[in-house]
């Protein structure tokens, strides 16, 4: 089976129009911070953003979700809001967005990729991400502001694209 393309289309779209937004908001290399961000500038995406904390210890980084948009909820199935990502997900889904997330950080670059819902349990279903960087001082990266689209196969009753 495959990912339905309409659905990964109408996806691409959402992901250029959060991805235009953030980048207008960028002036002369300086990446935007949080306190640039207006809402109003992409309203109808908002049931499946998120706001990432970056968080600086020991060791190594991690991340919390400051805010998760009301339609994650049915993809986690609980509120994820001011949660850190191993108390989200498992050892493994976690260490992937870790992964993924220091790259967005190192890098100063949005990052976009599918990951399955597997862990979940829901494995006919992906998400379709986007994670843009935000720096409070315009250089380093403090926050991510992130969209998911949900994506299901063929043949599925949840199949297409749909708000989380």
């Amino acid at each position: 089976m495959a990912v339905q393309l309409g659905a990964s289309a109408t996806a691409a779209r959402a992901h250029e129009e959060l991805f235009t937004y953030w980048a207008s908001l960028r002036q002369a290399g300086r990446l935007p911070g949080r306190k640039d961000i207006d809402p109003e500038g992409f309203k109808r995406l908002l049931p499946t953003v998120s706001l990432i904390d970056v968080i600086r210890g020991e060791g190594r980084r991690d991340y919390r979700l400051r805010l998760a948009g009301t339609g994650l909820y049915t993809v986690y199935g609980r509120e994820i809001t001011g949660r850190a990502l191993g108390d989200v997900y498992g050892p493994r889904a976690a260490e992937y967005w870790r992964e993924e997330l220091d790259k967005i950080v190192e890098g100063r670059r949005p990052g976009v990729g599918c990951h399955n819902l597997s862990w979940r349990g829901a494995g006919h279903l992906s998400l379709l991400w986007l994670r843009l960087p935000l720096a409070s001082n315009g250089a380093d990266v403090d926050m991510i502001l992130g969209y998911d689209a949900v994506v299901g196969l063929q043949g599925d009753q949840s199949s297409g694209i749909r708000a989380a």
